[in-house]
């Protein structure tokens, strides 16, 4: 098989996947960096923040790798929600949350236009 088949059967790449993708690689080290603050300044139990903390991290990463399914944008939603949730545990995840939760936004809006461009 030539390269040019090998190419040509190819589906275009999805245009926010890099995005979003990005956006859940940040957020896995910012909601990592949210743990020693919760137990340290915040007193609250380490065992507590490193299950929620680490957990919802470890998730931003697979979901930034299971990216190329679609059902991995919905669930990468229903993250961002549980990410400002932590803002009961570290209340500055309250406005880092919703700065993610925003820019997850951005990156599916500004995903699907590229995309109908690249269709025409």
């Amino acid at each position: 098989m030539s390269p040019e088949a090998s190419v040509a059967g190819r589906r275009a790449p999805n245009p926010a996947r890099r995005l979003l993708s990005t956006v859940l690689g940040c957020e896995a080290v910012v909601i990592g960096l949210a743990t020693p603050v919760a137990i340290a300044v915040l007193k609250v139990d380490g065992a507590l923040a490193g299950l929620v903390c680490g957990g919802l991290a470890v998730l931003c990463v697979v979901v930034a790798g299971m990216l190329r399914f679609p059902w991995a944008v919905p669930v990468g939603t229903v993250l961002q929600v549980l990410i400002i949730a932590t803002g009961f545990m570290v209340p500055t995840m309250f406005f880092l949350g919703a700065l993610f939760g925003l820019m997850w936004g951005t990156a599916i809006w500004m995903g699907r236009k590229a995309q109908s461009v690249s269709a025409r």
